[in-house]
């Protein structure tokens, strides 16, 4: 029996808060000023296509069996930086989740950190997202597969799911005898906010 676990009721709970034609969460862009501070999902129907899958193990459990494979222990602060990441679903980065943990009274130092995320991504808990000007991490346990587009302005995440891309995928590697595991696709550009033409402020406007 597949059994959804408390940390995935949580994140399913938390994409349905917002409206039916933007889901949005805070996108973990450590570039202050410069992000609107979302993630979108384009739609209702593609964010009912990206909500969060069931799951017979937590995170943690997953990230413990494949440290014992490695001959490796789960230790406090590893256990402590997999609650954190896994507690909400955003886009983070490196120095954002150093901040995360100290401001929760955590004393676990950079190195760890750094090491955790890279031990993460290999055992396949997370996606590491080279964006323009940063590399972000997003949960790639329990969720279905999508791709994103980057405003280069704001730094704002959108995540689409699109079955062409898929289709294109897999007709492109069986013309070449080869079998897809996954695939990444960053589309990367100006979104329509940031594409809105700006009024120039009148001589009098900054008197």
């Amino acid at each position: 029996m597949v059994i959804l676990s408390d940390w995935k009721v949580r994140t399913a709970r938390d994409r349905m808060e917002n409206d039916s034609r933007w889901r949005s969460r805070p996108c973990g862009c450590s570039q202050a000023g410069e992000c609107s501070g979302d993630v979108q999902v384009a739609d209702s129907r593609i964010a009912d296509e990206l909500a969060p899958l069931s799951v017979s193990e937590s995170p943690e459990a997953k990230f413990r069996e494949f440290l014992e494979i490695r001959g490796e222990k789960l230790t406090e602060p590893r256990r402590v930086l997999v609650r954190q990441i896994f507690d909400t679903h955003k886009h983070f980065d490196a120095d954002e989740l150093v901040r995360d943990v100290h401001d929760a009274g955590h004393a676990i130092s950079r190195a760890t950190v750094y090491r955790t995320l890279r031990l993460l991504v290999e055992a396949g808990l997370l996606r590491e997202l080279r964006l323009t000007n940063r590399t972000a991490y997003e949960h790639d346990y329990g969720y279905p597969a999508h791709d994103h587009l980057h405003c280069t302005v704001c730094n704002r995440v959108v995540e689409f799911r699109n079955d062409e891309i898929l289709k294109l995928r897999d007709a492109i590697s069986r013309a070449h005898g080869f079998r897809p595991s996954g695939h990444r696709f960053l589309i990367t550009g100006i979104c329509s906010a940031c594409s809105r033409p700006h009024s120039p402020r009148r001589r009098l406007d900054l008197i």
